[in-house]
């Protein structure tokens, strides 16, 4: 079981963002556009192991932040329970929204979410929220498995 990656990192005392009102997640076109809006808010934001907010944030509560924000649903913050969620998918049949996880060392992993054609949203530790792409040859390597969150 692996047990470190983002989310083993310490939980800040923040305040919780609102839950926005549940968005249908097979709309893929409508899913994609919330996300950008969510990327253009949060562009750039570094990565700090144990954020949560835009001064830092780690891959995990982007994830959980994204989904509560934009897509009405509310993720938990740790690994262990983040890939738990929904149902495991193919990396060939991923579609908008879905959580995709990159095993990034021996008990350490890293995730974000699929924005289509390739595309993904996440807090990198190199340059904060960015959109990488899974066919860069590192991603590639590192890729674990996606879920569906429906």
């Amino acid at each position: 079981m692996i047990l470190f990656g983002c989310s083993s990192a310490p939980i800040q005392n923040v305040k919780e963002t609102p839950l926005a009102s549940p968005v249908n997640l097979n709309n893929g076109s409508h899913v994609k556009k919330l996300l950008l809006s969510q990327y253009r808010q949060w562009k750039g934001t570094p990565y700090q192991y144990g954020g949560t907010s835009l001064r830092g944030v780690d891959c995990f509560a982007f994830v959980q932040n994204t989904y509560r924000a934009k897509l009405g649903y509310a993720l938990p913050r740790t690994t262990k329970t983040q890939i738990k969620l929904g149902k495991k998918v193919s990396k060939s049949l991923l579609q908008p929204g879905d959580v995709v996880f990159f095993k990034t060392g021996e008990n350490a992993l890293h995730n974000g979410i699929y924005l289509g054609k390739s595309q993904f949203i996440h807090a990198s530790s190199s340059k904060g929220v960015t959109i990488s792409n899974l066919n860069n040859p590192y991603w590639l390597r590192t890729y674990y498995l996606s879920r569906r969150i429906r």
